[in-house]
């Protein structure tokens, strides 16, 4: 029996509702039933919800990176939304408050999350990465603690772009860009984009951004990158491309943040970056790399690594409530919730192009 869906993508009888990838290019809206609100907990009905790229690994092949999905799980956890209600020990926030949420939830036990290193918990739950369900849906439930407050003059939608531009925030502390910086961002996908925006408000003077297409790089122009350089996606080419994004550059490149993570462009990173500069990783393009070590390390070029973030959310709000960074301009495609839009929302991140950030509004 075909079951009717309500406003919202909600059932008949009002049921939670969520988008469920139940195999391979195929996502269902399902009854999605929540867990019992502990004291320390709130209900919070969703109203943004953004796609990552994620998202889209796990629609087109059921994993993503060393992470598989073996059964049916709730998708999404770049989100926003509105408390409904807040268990019993909950004393900052009340029904009604919009919040930004941070989708991990870590043990608070181990060494790591002692020593305030708590995104690389070995106990980490964190939104739609199997086998922990995510957050499109109508209603989550979820630690009061990881729900942020947002400004009176922040929308959902930028509260649901908090989670993106944490990844840039925590790869610009990891790498310490600061106003005697200079910054080469390789990508200018949605990470790239962000983690330029980071740069920009971390007091970098001075950002390249390098990128096959076009279109993603007249993007970055508007959005306040000084250069552009295209590039192509052929290993050969390195020599020249290095040569040419160093005089875009026109100084010494302090800091290179590959956001792609390709043997080509970590390669391009390592031979761009000058002397006792650093390289931060934080594309997960290809789970191995050949690149060349020797040469870097001769030059005492500083290889990072970053892993989602930690404690980020605050400084994202502050962010964006002082206009600091502008994410608005990165949302260029909004759907809303029924089995139609979710498909069409899905096929339009996945495709690329002029999309940057997809948005669900629920």
């Amino acid at each position: 029996m075909e079951r009717k869906m309500g406003k919202g993508g909600e059932g008949e009888e009002g049921e939670n509702m969520a988008a469920w990838l139940v195999g391979v290019n195929t996502l269902r809206i399902q009854p999605f039933k929540l867990p019992p609100l502990g004291p320390h907990d709130a209900r919070i009905r969703m109203k943004a919800v953004g796609i990552c790229g994620s998202d889209v690994h796990y629609l087109k092949t059921m994993a993503c990176a060393s992470f598989v999905i073996k059964e049916p799980m709730v998708i999404g956890h770049e989100c926003a939304g509105i408390i409904e209600v807040v268990g019993s020990e909950v004393k900052h926030l009340i029904p009604g408050d919009r919040v930004a949420i941070e989708p991990g939830i870590s043990c608070w036990r181990c060494d790591l999350c002692r020593n305030s290193r708590y995104n690389l918990c070995p106990e980490m739950k964190f939104f739609a990465t199997p086998p922990v369900h995510g957050s499109l849906a109508n209603q989550i439930v979820h630690p009061a603690d990881l729900c942020l407050k947002l400004p009176d003059n922040v929308s959902l939608e930028e509260g649901a772009m908090c989670e993106p531009l944490s990844v840039g925030i925590h790869a610009c502390r990891r790498a310490v860009v600061g106003p005697e910086t200079n910054v080469l961002i390789i990508g200018a996908g949605p990470i790239g984009l962000v983690t330029m925006l980071a740069a920009r408000a971390f007091g970098a003077p001075r950002v390249v951004i390098v990128d096959v297409d076009d279109s993603r790089l007249a993007v970055s122009k508007n959005l306040g990158a000084d250069q552009v350089v295209k590039v192509s996606p052929n290993i050969q080419d390195i020599d020249q491309e290095v040569v040419e994004i160093q005089q875009a550059m026109g100084v010494v490149i302090d800091i290179t943040f590959d956001c792609a993570a390709f043997s080509k462009t970590m390669t391009t990173a390592l031979n761009a970056t000058g002397p006792g500069g650093k390289v931060c990783l934080v594309g997960m393009g290809h789970p191995e790399l050949t690149v060349p070590l020797t040469g870097a390390a001769q030059r005492e070029v500083d290889v990072v690594g970053i892993f989602r973030y930690k404690n980020t959310w605050p400084l994202c709000l502050d962010f964006l409530r002082s206009g600091k960074i502008d994410v608005k301009p990165l949302i260029t495609h909004r759907f809303g919730f029924s089995q139609k839009e979710i498909e069409e929302a899905f096929e339009t991140s996945a495709r690329g192009g002029n999309a940057i950030k997809v948005m669900f509004n629920l």
